[in-house]
């Protein structure tokens, strides 16, 4: 007999001790056909809707290089892969609980980070796809079977919820990826004129970038 499986999200969290960012979703997994489940190697993708949510006029503004600009939405905001993360779970009978860890980064080459930075307030609408190999035990031994194409959750996590990881792990501070020559090029402007800190450097440049665009 096949295993009937049904998966739900029932939060989402920032892990407090992680040695690197990371979220945590609790998940609850249902066997809907009274079979053993002997373990569960388990997949999951974790997309994006960003489809799903209004977005105030600050946000727009953040996410136009994204999205491009507004008119455009209805063929651009579609949902995109954020990441792709394994769990394994234990054998359980009816229904069990797994957390499920979601690394993250706050690197801004990468487009869920350029997203989520861009949110004031509200959800993220997130679209967990679920995959995978069950193992199950019966009265004849063990057998193999695939986690169904067709298990999915969705939940909706509060834009706090990632602030807050990311503040813990980046207070007051964020970082970009630069190209060696870029970085080498920012060390001789910075050598040239004194600057005392990679901020005074990149608020100097912006300062002058203003003075030759507005006059």
């Amino acid at each position: 007999m096949s295993a009937g499986l049904e998966f739900s999200v029932l939060d989402v969290f920032a892990e407090p001790y992680a040695a690197i960012p990371q979220l945590t979703a609790r998940l609850r997994i249902d066997e809907t056909t009274g079979g053993r489940i002997h373990a569960i190697a388990l997949r999951c993708q974790v997309r994006i809707e960003p489809q799903r949510r209004h977005y105030d006029g600050a946000e727009r503004d953040g996410l136009r290089g994204l999205f491009g600009e507004r008119d455009r939405w209805t063929d651009t905001l579609k949902p995109f892969l954020w990441m792709q993360c394994n769990a394994t779970v234990q054998g359980f009978t009816g229904s069990t609980e797994v957390d499920l860890a979601l690394p993250c980064t706050y690197d801004f080459d990468v487009i869920g980070s350029r997203y989520l930075h861009a949110l004031g307030e509200g959800a993220v609408p997130l679209n967990l796809l679920f995959s995978g190999t069950v193992f199950t035990r019966g009265t004849i031994g063990f057998g193999v079977q695939q986690v169904p194409w067709d298990c999915e959750a969705r939940h909706r996590m509060p834009v706090a919820v990632w602030r807050q990881m990311i503040t813990s792990h980046f207070p007051n501070s964020g970082w970009i990826r630069l190209d060696h020559d870029v970085l080498a090029r920012l060390a001789d402007f910075r050598s040239l004129r004194g600057l005392i800190s990679w901020d005074e450097t990149v608020q100097t440049l912006l300062a002058e970038i203003g003075e030759v665009v507005v006059p």
